[in-house]
């Protein structure tokens, strides 16, 4: 497959990637205040209400966590876009199937290699 044809599989991938990118980094913004530190004080909030605080603010950090985990592989997705490496498996170097890139534009490895690495 040639240069050209390759620009034309992937077109609008990079916008698609690029839209979800911003999408995570304006969740993210907006979660901010959510996964700052609990306040302690008991005069103010009760114990309970301290304790639900805490596992929203545990659950705003694993939020965060997974955001930023998905923003890395869309860097990288990006990366190989411009690099021409984008569409092949960065495991075993073979295509990676269309569907497959569909389904998760951002997606790194084939079939074969995803199943290898869950075991």
């Amino acid at each position: 497959m040639n240069a050209g044809e390759k620009d034309g599989e992937f077109a609008g991938l990079s916008e698609r990637l690029a839209a979800r990118q911003a999408e995570l980094r304006a969740l993210s913004d907006s979660a901010h205040e959510s996964r700052k530190p609990v306040e302690l004080d008991q005069s103010k909030v009760g114990r309970l209400s301290r304790m639900d605080a805490m596992q929203d603010q545990a659950m705003a950090q694993e939020s965060e966590r997974r955001r930023v985990g998905e923003l890395q592989r869309i860097e990288a997705a990006l990366r190989r876009l411009e690099g021409g490496g984008y569409g092949y498996c960065v495991s075993c170097d073979e295509a990676i199937a269309p569907a497959r890139l569909e389904l998760d534009p951002a997606v790194a490895t084939c079939i074969n290699c995803a199943g290898r690495s869950r075991r």
